[in-house]
Order: structure tokens, then C-alpha cells, then sequence
């Protein structure tokens, strides 16, 4: 039987904790990009940002959604001025994306606003107990690619 002092029951106590408290601080976040932008959106201008003619498809099976999601998304985000589209020449069918100049002004800002949140958080941490961090959770997203959640059993 899983106990509180199970590192795994812990574990997903904290990350639940700091999933909502993501959630949120997304809403606050993507409007700082733009009144309009979608909490969920902003990760996904942010990619693009960082991964300039990036296909949708690439984009949709990187955060998990369906293309129709994906679609809506960045027709959203192309109408409020912060992508834009132009042809794949390798693929007459294919669109490549990349943000605007004023897209990618306003993702700099959003994210230097956030490193120096996070700086602030850290800042009793030490350089060691910051880079631990990192990699802790750089290894655990890597495990969780690895390991893609199932769905639950009927009746569990």
C-alpha cells in the first residue's frame, strides 16, 4: 500500500501541485502575449518562435493534439498577427510556420518576464541545487516521452 513517505506518492502530489499552479499562471502568461491568446497556445508560439518554418504536423504531434486542435490554434494565433504561414517548397500541400516580428518581440518579453520570476523563486537555491533541477526534470519529461500514459481499464 502507497504511504505519503513513497517518493512516487509524493512525487505526484508535488507535480500535481505545480501542474495547477501552471494552469494557473497560463492564463495570465498568454495574455501578457496577447489579450486573446489562448492559454494552451502559448507553448505552442513559443516552439514556433524557437523553431522558425516548423510544419503543423511536427507541431501537433509534438504537444499531442490533433490536427484539428493544431489548426484552430494557429488560425487563431495567424489572425491576431503573431504567426505567419508561406508554402513548403519541398511540399506544394504543406505550409511552413514561423512568428511574426511582432510575435517573436512579444514571446521575448513573455519569456524574460518568466526567467526573472524564476530567478527570483531560486534564489536561495544554489547554482548546483538549480542545475540538479533542471536536469531532474529534464530526465523525467524525457521518461514520460518514453512512456506515454494508457488509458485506465474499464472500472478503475
Amino acid at each position: 500500500m502507497d504511504t505519503p513517505d513513497d517518493p512516487v506518492v509524493r512525487l505526484e502530489s508535488e507535480l500535481g501541485l505545480l501542474l495547477r499552479r501552471a494552469r494557473a499562471s497560463a492564463e495570465r502568461l498568454a495574455r501578457s502575449v496577447h489579450p486573446d491568446l489562448e492559454p494552451s497556445a502559448y507553448p505552442l508560439l513559443a516552439r514556433i518562435e524557437r523553431e522558425p518554418d516548423v510544419r503543423a504536423s511536427e507541431l501537433a504531434e509534438h504537444i499531442g493534439v490533433g490536427r484539428g486542435t493544431m489548426s484552430r490554434q494557429l488560425g487563431r494565433m495567424e489572425q491576431i498577427g503573431l504567426i505567419e504561414r508561406r508554402p513548403d517548397p519541398d511540399d506544394s500541400r504543406g505550409q511552413l510556420i514561423r512568428v511574426t516580428p511582432e510575435g517573436g518581440r512579444r514571446v521575448e518579453a513573455a519569456r524574460e518576464a518568466r526567467w526573472a520570476y524564476l530567478g527570483r523563486v531560486l534564489e536561495s537555491w544554489s547554482p548546483q541545487e538549480r542545475e540538479l533541477l533542471a536536469d531532474q526534470m529534464h530526465r523525467l519529461n524525457d521518461s514520460m516521452t518514453a512512456n506515454p500514459p494508457r488509458p485506465a481499464a474499464p472500472g478503475v
